[in-house]
This record gives structure tokens, sequence and C-alpha cells, in this order.
């Protein structure tokens, strides 16, 4: 299906934040009808699968991280907000640097992806960070309070099975990268 012009007929800023802004948009749906959308606005951002290898089997960094929104504690990967200017593999370096406290060997794009497409227009480049090694402790930043764990991957797979690493964007990136990038 070839998808239709955008046909904006208006736009009206009712939120400009510090990661986000609020629009809404009137605008003419594919059948001729007139709508009104909420979107979220975002610059994006990087997310990245730190491996570090081992025997017999890699390992992944994972974060414990607290999150407001989601009321608790959840599993997630080294991620972050795209600053003005910065390249996705850039972000994906920073985040991997401060969140983690560790650089990688080799660092490459694997697939960029819409988070809720339905309502925001957010992507997320994910990446896969290999030769991974801690150089420090984290610097998170203030709103971030977070733990780095180093668990073997078929641990990792078993966390996304049983439900406990849900956080979308880290199991999916991870499930890419087991899949498609780390067989041997």
């Amino acid at each position: 299906m070839k998808p239709p012009p955008r046909n904006r007929l208006a736009v009206r800023r009712v939120y400009n934040g510090r990661i986000v802004n609020l629009d809404i948009e009137t605008l003419r749906a594919p059948d001729g009808s007139t709508l009104e959308l909420e979107i979220i606005r975002h610059a994006g951002a990087a997310a990245v699968v730190p491996v570090v290898a081992g025997d017999p089997e890699p390992s992944i960094l994972l974060l414990r991280q607290y999150r407001y929104a989601a009321d608790g504690i959840l599993w997630e990967i080294p991620a972050g907000v795209l600053e003005p200017g910065e390249s996705g593999i850039e972000c994906a370096r920073r985040e991997l640097w401060e969140e983690a406290g560790a650089v990688a060997e080799k660092l490459e794009h694997m697939i960029t992806i819409f988070t809720t497409p339905g309502f925001t227009d957010e992507q997320i480049q994910l990446f896969l960070a290999e030769g991974v090694s801690r150089r420090r402790e984290p610097s998170p930043d203030a709103d971030e309070f977070l733990e780095v764990v180093e668990v073997p991957l078929s641990e990792v797979l078993e966390m996304i099975h049983r439900g406990e690493l849900n956080d979308a964007k880290s199991a999916l990136a991870i499930l890419y990268a087991a899949r498609y990038r780390l067989r041997s």
C-alpha cells in the first residue's frame, strides 16, 4: 500500500518540553475526512546492545534502571536522546560511556525503529557494540538511577521470555542482535 501524501491543514504547538514537544495537527485523512491528532515530537534517540566477549558465551551489559513512568525498575540497554547535531553512533557511544562506563572496539548500526507511531514521531537507532570493556563507574544524568549488571546472553534471552526484561527497545535490540548478529 502506497502511503498517502501528508495533507497537514494546521499545526498548533501546545507544549514545548525538554525532551518532547506536543502538537495538535489537523489533517486531511486518506478518505477525505478531517482529523485532529495529538502528535508528540521527539529529537530521536540511540540505544546500544553492549556485548562482552565470554567463554562459552558472550554477556550483555544491562542496566537496572528506575523509571518513574513505569513505577519501578526496568532492565534496559544503554540509551539516550540525540543531542543537537549529534549522530546516532555518537549518541550510542556517549550513552555506553555515561551509563555503563564502557567503551567498544566495534559499534555497528543494526536497525532504526519507530517506538509508538500512533502518537509520536520518535525513532530509535539500535546499535550493536562488540569488544566491550568497562573502564569506570557510570556517570548517569541527575534524573537517572541505575546499576550496571553483566548477564550471560542465554540468561538475558530467558529474561525476555519470562517477561522480566520488558522494555521494548531493549528486548527488540537484544533479540535482533542475538538472531542476526551474534551467531557463530
